[in-house]
């Protein structure tokens, strides 16, 4: 068993709200990791379903079972199926407050659940659980977690086709059942082909325009496809850092596939062979390191990228407390140098420190507050 970080962040969340929800993609483990938090919670647990017709039917007076349970510590899972609870667990809280009263599990972003937001504002702690992260598996699982991404059951398959076959399960069973399900009506044919048209655009800057001509669509319904990948946690979009108006900053966010499981079958890449030999190694490095560096990011920090239209240009810009500014440059070389623009941005930001991120296993300085970096020292970062 893989423990996962966000445990123990839950149980003092727990401690301190009413409600505490876990959002996050399918099958990134969210039952398993609540039901680990009840197997250890002193008082009585309910768990509910929302999947099974039977717990369906056992809220069938919603306000009737809840307010009968209220020494309970009460779990509903896949809880966007039932939005009409919201309202009603705002007023039970509000009733009688008392911490850890409802654990929610909900596979969309909370905006994407009806009135979540505003039903339970002030009450309730969201806490998102993504996929296995380097800092769960280990340093050892570096190429098997870049490979097959950090979904559990493909991370966790017995072969490489194994895992890949789960990972085009997973897509097939997204699109023409987990979507449909939230109440969003878009063909499943066409949003595979913009997924896959996203995964060629991994790591480059978005242009809906271009994407709305290779679909035949309008710009508007592009942008509604990429809500939909973000809100149900399938895409990352890494917007600009503006810090001056006078420069000419590029304003489009960059787009990346969160999982690099999930960007490797779309690409048709299967081995880690494979990999080493497909045009697009380098932006599937720079998007697994960000992730890795993102998962074990404090929460106290900001992230965007940083390029003007001069050519002054940082990966990923991380900005800490007091305006702390730290600059990552990603590279897939054993030799990594950074190009020009990165020097200039890091003194245009005033950048208190710079890391190169690399895949060797050793680190070095590279120039003045700045070193090269293996993905096992991410934490070195934010110190």
């Amino acid at each position: 068993m893989i423990k996962r970080t966000l445990q123990d962040r839950l149980i003092r969340s727990l401690r301190n709200f009413p409600v505490v929800g876990i959002v996050g993609p399918r099958q990134t483990g969210k039952t398993t990791l609540a039901k680990q938090i009840a197997g250890s919670h002193r008082g009585k647990v309910i768990y509910l379903d929302l999947e099974l017709p039977s717990d369906m039917n056992r809220l069938s007076d919603a306000e009737l079972f809840l307010s009968s349970r209220q020494d309970s510590l009460v779990i509903i899972d896949e809880i966007q199926r039932m939005p009409s609870l919201f309202p009603l667990l705002r007023a039970l809280v509000d009733k009688k407050r008392r911490n850890g009263r409802f654990l929610i599990l909900g596979s969309a972003s909370p905006d994407v659940i009806k009135n979540a937001s505003e039903s339970l504002a002030g009450r309730v702690a969201y806490h998102e659980l993504a996929q296995f992260s380097l800092s769960e598996t280990g340093d050892k699982s570096l190429k098997k977690l870049w490979i097959r991404g950090g979904y559990p059951l493909s991370y966790l398959a017995k072969s490489d086709s194994l895992s890949f076959a789960w990972r085009e399960a997973f897509i097939k069973t997204y699109l023409e059942m987990d979507i449909p399900q939230l109440g969003i009506r878009v063909p499943a044919g066409q949003l595979r082909r913009f997924w896959m048209m996203v995964a060629h655009m991994h790591g480059q800057l978005w242009n809906a325009s271009a994407v709305g001509r290779g679909l035949g669509v309008s710009p508007v319904a592009v942008k509604h496809y990429l809500d939909i990948l973000e809100s149900t946690f399938i895409v990352r979009q890494l917007v600009p850092y503006f810090h001056n108006a006078k420069k000419r900053l590029v304003k489009a966010p960059k787009v990346y596939i969160r999982d690099s499981g999930l960007l490797h079958l779309l690409l048709n890449v299967r081995t880690d062979d494979e990999l080493h030999g497909h045009p697009a190694i380098g932006s599937s490095w720079e998007g697994f390191v960000i992730g890795q560096i993102l998962a074990i990011m404090p929460e106290s920090w900001q992230h965007f990228f940083y390029r003007t239209a001069v050519g002054a240009e940082i990966d990923l810009l991380l900005i800490g407390p007091k305006g702390r500014k730290v600059g990552v440059e990603i590279k897939y070389s054993l030799s990594p140098r950074p190009a020009k623009g990165f020097w200039i941005a890091m003194d245009e930001l005033k950048c208190s420190k710079g890391f190169v991120v690399y895949p060797g296993e050793e680190g070095f300085p590279l120039a003045d507050k700045t070193k090269v970096i293996p993905v096992s020292a991410l934490t070195e970062i934010f110190r």
